[in-house]
């Protein structure tokens, strides 16, 4: 299917300029990292991306799928970044990257600390560097402790953190989330920090060190399954997403395809039976509270079941619209692409690429009413070396040109 040709242009622009001044080096790889940078980079913040001089990004090569002989995956995380290689294994590329810091507000890196202080990435060698420098690492069980060593990706990260035990059905294997959470959550995490660390050094004048943990972050977001369980010994199990605190919050069949339901509080309770004709159904003794309706759950979600099978999903979801309970489709990728209300906010458009139109999801956030981020492709491997030595570091051409004959950039 010819998604591509479908989506709305939108051409490269001006973009947000919340972090108009912010200057990123990023030395990161794969996803966690540059999803981080790239809403940094989304936000406004000029990201130099620092690759390796072959190959580059760990994920220019994750595909099939490809466009254009280009990762989509590397495609759907590099927007808004310069591309710069630098071979950091010898003193020269160290002493560029270096020069590079002292120039910059934030240098993110996805390296353990032996690794960081083998090439001089680590805190304490630039913050010798730069003293008000944010210094941000993002592992996969932090720098310090029993495990900084290991190895870690996404898959690693929510089987650690039990975000897999409880994803599935209760009678199959464990299941990854569809997307790399893990991963996300710490690039989200990795925008939050940075930005409380230029708040606070706006008011003190002092950088930061910042290490994020994947498996620490992950952990924190499976903290409405951990905290009950600390507090009453009763542990979750696999179910499905039946199991919920909330006594209807599930998926249900009707007559073709199903639809998610949930009744999270009393007038949400009412409001659906009486939208379905069974006001006196609801009232009934047993189910004045969620408490009491987890209890008697299984002769609830018995009675819901056998009304919603009687009518198509197109049906319930307009009467469940109608009377503002909680409710929609489960979604295919196809699908959530052609959403008609998504489209219309700019969630899905394509942009001018290095090769051609590549497409892109938005940040969807707006800002005074504006949610449009796209100022520049993702960029091929290097593009921007000569331009970024030149304009940065003064660099003459013919310093420049040594420096690519000796392959250091």
């Amino acid at each position: 299917m010819d998604v591509l040709n479908t989506l709305p242009t939108i051409d490269a622009g001006p973009g947000l300029k919340c972090l108009q001044g912010v200057r990123v080096l990023d030395f990161t790889t794969s996803v966690a990292g540059p999803y981080g940078t790239l809403l940094l980079a989304d936000l406004g913040a000029e990201v130099i991306k620092i690759e390796r001089r072959h190959g580059g990004d760990d994920i220019r090569s994750w595909g099939p799928p490809f466009l254009d002989e280009e990762s989509l995956w590397f495609l759907s995380m590099n927007r808004n970044k310069l591309s710069m290689t630098l071979d950091l294994t010898r003193p020269e590329g160290r002493a560029i990257a270096h020069d590079l810091v002292k120039q910059s507000d934030v240098v993110v890196v996805n390296s353990n600390l032996r690794i960081q202080q083998k090439l001089q990435l680590d805190y304490d060698t630039l913050r010798l560097v730069h003293p008000k420098l944010i210094h941000v690492s993002v592992t996969g069980f932090g720098l310090r402790g029993a495990r900084a060593d290991l190895p870690c990706y996404d898959l690693i990260a929510e089987g650690y953190s039990g975000i897999m035990d409880l994803t599935g059905q209760a009678d199959r294997p464990p299941q990854k989330v569809g997307t790399p959470a893990a991963d996300l959550l710490a690039g989200q995490d990795i925008a939050m920090a940075t930005l409380a660390a230029l708040f606070e050094r706006q008011r003190t004048g002092e950088g930061k060190h910042i290490d994020i943990s994947m498996v620490a972050t992950a952990t924190r977001f499976m903290a409405p399954r951990i905290v009950p369980f600390m507090g009453s010994g009763e542990a979750p199990r696999r179910s499905g997403g039946t199991d919920s605190v909330i006594a209807i919050y599930q998926v249900f069949n009707t007559a073709d395809h199903p639809l998610t339901l949930g009744l999270g509080n009393d007038a949400i309770w009412h409001r659906f039976w009486r939208a379905i004709g069974r006001e006196d159904f609801g009232k009934q003794a047993g189910f004045e509270t969620n408490t009491k309706r987890r209890e008697a759950r299984d002769r609830i979600v018995s009675a819901i079941s056998e009304l919603l099978i009687g009518h198509p999903r197109a049906h319930w979801l307009a009467l469940f619209a109608e009377h503002r309970i909680p409710s929609g489709p489960i979604n295919s990728i196809e699908q959530l692409v052609n959403d008609v209300p998504l489209r219309e906010e700019g969630m899905f458009f394509r942009s001018p690429g290095v090769r051609g139109p590549i497409p892109q999801v938005g940040l969807g956030i707006r800002f005074n009413e504006s949610s449009t981020v796209y100022r520049s492709a993702p960029p091929a491997l290097g593009q921007d070396t000569e331009r970024i030595l030149s304009e940065r570091l003064a660099m003459s051409a013919t310093c420049i040109a040594g420096l690519i004959d000796s392959e250091i950039v």
